[in-house]
This record gives structure tokens, sequence and C-alpha cells, in this order.
């Protein structure tokens, strides 16, 4: 006697009808989507600077579950070092502003995150190194670092703080949102993600997403004030951009370990030209 058939979960029958969409009615959905998660936080959430806050909570969750990972599983497979080296030049950088610049609660996340983030390098480096993939993490740093600090000097805030320290500030706003590249390309290089690295990932996706969002929902509270007090000229713009870049790089790896979560898989195989 034949098995009846199992009815699919509703959100299983929309991912498939999603999937099968051309790239532009993708795009065009990813950007309806997008848009009605701002209109509801920005419903939902009275003081917009909790999202920034939430952001970096977030990015520290997904810190903590690489700390969980190496210290459970005792291996650093599929990790790219050169995202948490990109990841601690960043907080670095963004802790210095923020000591010379503007002292707040932010600075406290940074702080902890950064130290987390050494932690991760440290393990990686040295006491986990015989599982290190180096072949796979191979996107060459200066790609990075090389265009970042170039627009820095070229776009950077026109406010009245020292140049230098407007230029450090411009860099670390470009590097992160560049940072999480080597982490995609290691992805792409094995096509194969375990759940730990897949949460990790997923959380960076949240998170730059809720910064994003912070970003946005500020300027039309403002009715674009907020882009006038951080000066003049291209950078406003550039900070926008760099924010939805973010957004944008990590989209389709969060489409799929949706994807992945709700059709009960623990682990994320990629498919080819995702990230």
């Amino acid at each position: 006697m034949r098995a009846p058939k199992v009815p699919r979960r509703p959100i299983n029958a929309v991912l498939g009808w999603v999937k099968r969409q051309p790239p532009k009615v993708k795009a065009f959905l990813a950007v309806v989507a997008g848009m009605a998660t701002l209109a509801f936080l920005r419903f939902i959430v009275h003081d917009h600077d909790n999202l920034f806050v939430a952001a970096e909570a977030c990015h520290a969750i997904g810190i903590s579950v690489l700390i969980y990972k190496l210290m459970k599983e005792r291996t650093c497979a599929g990790l790219s070092l050169k995202t948490q080296e990109l990841t601690a030049i960043f907080l670095a950088v963004r802790l210095y502003c923020s000591f010379v610049m503007e002292y707040d609660i932010h600075t406290l996340l940074d702080s902890a995150t950064l130290i987390s983030t050494l932690w991760v390098i440290y393990m990686i480096r040295f006491k986990l190194k015989s599982s290190y993939m180096d072949d796979k993490d191979n996107f060459a740093i200066y790609y990075v670092v090389v265009p970042c600090a170039i627009l820095a000097l070229l776009v950077h805030p026109s406010t009245s703080h020292n140049i230098v320290n407007r230029i450090c500030w411009a860099f670390c706003v470009y590097l992160e949102a560049s940072s999480v590249l080597p982490q995609l390309r290691v992805m792409q290089n094995t096509k194969i993600v375990e759940p730990f690295t897949a949460h990790y990932v997923f959380a960076l996706g949240v998170a730059r997403f809720l910064s994003c969002a912070h970003w946005v929902l500020q300027v039309l509270d403002t009715r674009g004030r907020l882009l006038t007090a951080l000066g003049y000229g291209f950078w406003p713009s550039m900070v926008l951009l760099a924010e939805i870049v973010q957004t944008f790089i990590l989209a389709d790896f969060c489409y799929f370990y949706i994807k992945s979560v709700f059709g009960g898989q623990l682990v994320l195989r990629i498919p080819s030209g995702v990230v």
C-alpha cells in the first residue's frame, strides 16, 4: 500500500516558489521583504538606537557561537582566519575612534567583541592550527584593506575632528562592510558549511541588517537631517551605501540558511554562485 503523501510546510512551499523565480523577481522580492521588515521595525522599536545595540549584540552572539565551536569540537575547519583578523582590525580602529571622538555604550560592546575575536584568532593560529584550512582561506587581505584605506583617504567625514581620526573612522566603516568576504570565499571553496559556522555567518547577516535598518530609519525619522550632521560631500551617502552593501553581501547566504533550517538540514550546502 502506498504511503500517504506528507503535505509540505507552508514556509517550504513559499521558499520553493521563490527558488524557481528568475533573478530579477528574486531581487524585487528581496527589496519588498526588506522594506516590509523596516516598516515593521519602525512600528515596534521606538528608540532606533536600540537597533544598533541589537546589531552589536548579534555580532557578539556570533562570536560566542564560534568560541563554543572551538571549545567543544576542538577544530577550526571551515573558519576564515582572515575574516577574524579583518574584524579585529576594524573593531580596534573603531575603538580608537570611540575613545578620541565619542565614548559611549558602544565602546564597551566593541571592547568585549574585540577581546573575543582576538581569542578566536589565537585559537586558530596556535591551539587548533592543524585543522585550519589554509588552502581554502585564500582571499588576500590586501584586496580588502588597501581599497578601504584609499577610499577612506578620498571620502571621509567633514566634521570638526582631527583629519587622522576622520580618516580612521571612514576606514573602519568601509572595512566592516567587506570583512566577511574571506569567510564567504572559504564557504564557496568548501561548498559545505557545518552548523556552528553557518550560525555564526547568519548572526553576522542579522547584525548587518539591523545596523542598516538603524541608519535608514534614523535618516527617515530626522527627514534627512542626520545626513547633514554626518557632514557634507559624498561621506553621508557612503555610510548608507556601506550599510546596504554589508546587508546584500550576506543576503543569499541568509536565504539558504533559513531554507536549510526549515528543511531540517544540519549541514548547509552552498549552491554554486551563491557566495
